[in-house]
């Protein structure tokens, strides 16, 4: 992550503002610029204020403010001055730009006679997510998740910004090129939300490896069925599983041959069970691996890796 990067979300006439930020990207997180309300900035998980002379504060009364003018000067200058040509992606509320990094949208939601989302428009808030690979990450779990040399269906359970989709992407990574414990294999990945590969028009901007594949801004259940028919991945990977739909065609997918990656949101594996829509999928065993991610000292981490019968796995070593 280069200092270039963090200055190149803005246009020109405000860069000086944001030198000094932008030499510590490494550590920067979100930067939220809300219409007449500080700019806050969250780097290694503190909150921060920008001042007018480009400094960062912890004092509200020191901080800048936006304005109508500069967002609609950010948002214009990531739109390559095309607002039209990225309609589709105002229209999710989020937008991927150059690098993977993704900018949410707020504003006036336009509807449908439906009650579809038609446009958004008069957009007054933005949060800009750095992106940040960290490649590796996933290479102490890798012993347990395969066995003679075959990759097993795995679930990630995390709590919120303990890094699930960074280990996930490291996962897809390792699969797709291959390692000590298995050969590469071919990965369809359904990014939904363009946060796994980050993908800028269509060019994945993370390293997701050789032999994967992207279905990008696709809701999962019909992207798993078009990579399945298009593709024919051997291992297919998803982000927060989060309904019956998800369920059903990861169910439908596993029954094809391909071998399931996917992530969910929880503090334990007895939470993930309790979840209605997963229920049944838990009794039937078709995970043959669980990761628990959390905190430890506060840094995120691998908490275990367990079997299908909730035992930690014997080959699991911190």
């Amino acid at each position: 992550m280069q200092k270039e990067e963090v200055l190149h979300i803005f246009p020109d006439f405000m860069r000086s503002a944001w030198e000094k930020v932008a030499e510590q990207a490494e550590h920067l997180q979100e930067i939220r610029m809300r219409v007449n309300q500080p700019v806050t900035i969250l780097m290694d998980n503190k909150e921060w204020f920008l001042s007018e002379s480009g400094e960062l504060t912890q004092e509200w009364s020191q901080a800048m403010y936006s304005s109508e003018k500069e967002l609609e000067a950010v948002l214009t200058h990531v739109c390559h001055y095309s607002i039209y040509a990225f309609a589709d992606e105002i229209r999710q509320g989020f937008m991927t730009i150059s690098g993977g990094h993704r900018i949410g949208l707020c504003g006036q939601v336009i509807l449908e006679n439906n009650n579809q989302i038609r446009n958004i428009k008069y957009i007054r808030y933005l949060n800009i997510r750095i992106a940040h690979e960290v490649k590796g990450v996933s290479d102490k779990a890798l012993p347990c998740l395969y066995h003679q040399g075959e990759i097993l269906n795995t679930l990630i359970i995390s709590p919120p910004g303990c890094g699930k989709t960074t280990m996930l992407r490291d996962l897809v990574r390792n699969f797709s090129e291959g390692n000590v414990y298995g050969r590469g294999r071919n990965v369809g990945v359904v990014d939904e939300r363009s946060e796994i590969a980050g993908s800028y028009l269509g060019v994945p901007q993370n390293d997701i490896g050789i032999r994967t594949d992207v279905m990008d801004a696709c809701p999962k259940r019909e992207g798993m069925m078009m990579l399945i028919r298009s593709m024919a991945p051997d291992v297919l990977a998803v982000d927060e599983l989060g309904s019956v739909e998800d369920i059903e065609a990861m169910h439908q997918a596993i029954q094809c041959g391909c071998k399931m990656l996917a992530t969910i949101h929880g503090f334990s594996i007895e939470e993930v069970e309790r979840k209605e829509y997963m229920k049944d999928i838990m009794c039937e065993q078709l995970f043959e691996r669980y990761m628990l991610l959390g905190k430890k000292n506060n840094r995120c981490n691998i908490i275990g890796i367990y079997d299908k019968e909730r035992k930690l796995c014997s080959n699991w070593q911190e």
